[in-house]
């Protein structure tokens, strides 16, 4: 049975992402501590009494559709009722339209919580706080006052259509189209694929954000502009009109996160009775200026993709840790009770569960940060909010790509401890690793993500803003030499070490893209990426540790740098020589 770990959250927040500080400088307006601390506890109240015992109903029975109608699981609608009652959707919504106006880092640790205890519930409103920030930023006002009071409050839900079945990731090949209409609306046709709760039962209306070219658009990504495209038609009094020409042809059958409809589209095939054909659609922003409006939808889905990551990691390791301490096997040497011992008191076991808890961490930590460098963005001005923009644009592909992968890697240990029992469907351990694959795939693979990192967010400030954030790790390290406390043993060597290994590589990749060398640079991307990740979390456990400086904590830090965070060298080793071999490795893909 999954329980929000409300005090670990809370720390994290406070004393390791900068919540603590941002609250004592009134950066963030009325917001107090106290209050931080009640939305945090009823949120995990709500996570654990009332989303994690539907969890399984979810996974078994799944969501079904029949006639272009998707029904959700038995419960499920009643559940997304009360969390719409209790004001999760509004939590970081536009005051003006009925939200709370409450920062990320809020919105970030409450999705935690929904997603550990139901992925499949969670992933819903995540899309829907997307469509929130993107109509915010540029839809029209006519618009605006049309639809966000209905999304802020969760009375509506929204979606975002990308995805073709001939493009992927590459939004280039988009073929759906968009044809103006003499009223100043649009007609969209096309089929979108692997639209997340595309069709469900659980709102009245469904508001679609939909790419598609118009007949004059520019190739490539230029050409591509962005419409809002309602499941039903809105009467100027507020009230739903007629059906739109949009409709869900199948839901796929998958892997995991059953409960989540993931549907086909079609957009203007005529389905609709007494309508012209197309869909009818409104622009957001500018003709052929939509990818960067869903930019801002996307970032906003990939940080809370991270989330993903990290909710299904601390929910196996949980999960793992129930059981270690249940099931007993064989004798250990530090058990001094009778019979068989718990398999909690092995050395594997044990190694094992650490592991589970430290990655867990870090992923959390980094996605926090990056959840707090937004917030600073938004509650700064000149050269400060350009800083905090580049930390967030710098961290969300780590937040994403690291906690989605630790994810999988985390759920699949959580299995392991489990052993054959994990195997079997009934435990819940197989259901977390099914749910945690889909993770590094969707809002950007995560051989993306890493793509992005090196290709984009490296070079931002000339190179000097991650320069300047490998000086604030070290100076969390130097912090921790300082202490004079014991218990941390080699933890500043280690996590200083592998610090150094981040910085070497960083300078490498410089060089590489600053000579041309391009090919060289993405054979590196991915480790780069993870040696980032292990660097950034050793210091985060280091500063949590020394706040307060609390056993369990310190012990995890030394326990990461101890026997997790010295593959930083290997992986700088892989960004620095594996280019080569990877160049010339084509002959062995050769079937």
């Amino acid at each position: 049975m999954y329980r929000a770990p409300v005090e670990e959250i809370a720390h994290t927040l406070k004393h390791v992402a900068g919540l603590g500080k941002a609250l004592e400088e009134g950066r963030l307006g009325d917001l107090s501590e106290d209050l931080v601390d009640a939305i945090l506890s009823e949120a995990g109240r709500f996570a654990t009494d009332e989303v994690t015992p539907l969890r399984k109903i979810g996974d078994e029975h799944g969501a079904v559709l029949k006639d272009a109608e998707v029904t959700m699981p038995p419960g499920w609608k009643e559940l997304y009722q009360r969390w719409v009652e209790g004001g999760w959707n509004s939590l970081t919504g536009p005051e003006e339209y009925g939200g709370q106006a409450l920062p990320t880092m809020l919105s970030v640790a409450a999705l935690e919580m929904w997603n550990s205890a139901s992925m499949a519930f969670g992933i819903g409103p995540t899309l829907t706080m997307g469509a929130i920030e993107a109509l915010e930023q540029h839809a029209s006002q006519e618009l605006k006052d049309i639809y966000l009071e209905k999304i802020v409050s969760g009375a509506w839900m929204g979606t975002m259509n990308l995805t073709e079945p001939q493009a992927g990731s590459d939004l280039a090949a988009l073929r759906a189209r968009a044809e103006r209409a003499d009223d100043g609306t649009y007609r969209i046709f096309g089929q979108k694929i692997f639209i997340t709760y595309g069709e469900h039962d659980f709102t009245d209306n469904i508001v679609h954000l939909v790419l598609a070219r118009l007949p004059d658009a520019p190739a490539g990504t230029r050409g591509i502009s962005l419409f809002l495209v309602p499941k039903f038609l809105v009467n100027e009094d507020g009230s739903l009109g007629a059906r739109n020409d949009v409709f869900c042809a199948s839901i796929e059958h998958k892997l995991g996160i059953h409960a989540s409809p993931t549907c086909t589209m079609i957009y203007g095939d005529g389905f609709a009775k007494d309508s012209a054909p197309g869909a009818i659609g409104w622009l957001i922003g500018e003709e052929n200026k939509g990818l960067a409006c869903m930019f801002t939808m996307m970032n906003n889905a990939r940080l809370a993709v991270g989330m993903q990551g990290v909710a299904v990691a601390e929910a196996a390791r949980q999960k793992a840790l129930a059981y270690a301490e249940d099931r007993r096997q064989g004798k250990a040497r530090d058990y001094k009770g009778e019979g068989m011992a718990p398999i909690v008191h092995h050395p594997d076991v044990k190694r094992n569960l650490l592991t589970m808890k430290a990655l867990t961490q870090i992923a959390r930590a980094i996605s926090y940060s990056c959840a707090h460098a937004l917030d600073m963005a938004k509650a700064s001005e000149g050269d400060e909010a350009t800083h905090w923009h580049e930390r967030a644009n710098l961290l969300t592909p780590i937040a994403k790509a690291f906690s989605t992968d630790i994810g999988v890697d985390v759920a699949s240990i959580g299995l392991q401890i489990h052993g054959g029992m994990g195997y079997i469907e009934e435990t819940g351990a197989a259901a977390l690793l099914r749910d945690s694959r889909i993770a590094p795939i969707y809002e950007g693979t995560n051989g993306i993500q890493a793509i992005d990192l090196v290709m984009r967010k490296l070079p931002l400030a000339g190179g000097s803003h991650i320069k300047g954030y490998i000086g604030e790790l070290k100076a969390d390290i130097e912090a921790l030499r300082t202490s004079n406390n014991e218990g941390f043993g080699r933890t500043a060597e280690r996590c200083d070490a592998a610090i150094e290994e981040f910085a070497d590589a960083t300078d490498f990749l410089h060089d590489a893209l600053a000579d041309g060398r391009i090919e060289e640079a993405l054979a590196g991307a991915t480790p780069y990426l993870r040696l980032f990740a292990l660097a950034a979390g050793g210091a985060y456990l280091v500063r949590g540790a020394l706040a307060g400086q609390d056993a369990g904590r310190v012990a995890l830090a030394r326990f990461f740098a101890e026997n997790l965070v010295d593959e930083a060298a290997a992986l700088r080793r892989r960004v620095t020589m594996g280019g080569a071999s990877l160049a010339e490795a084509q002959a062995a893909l050769a079937s």
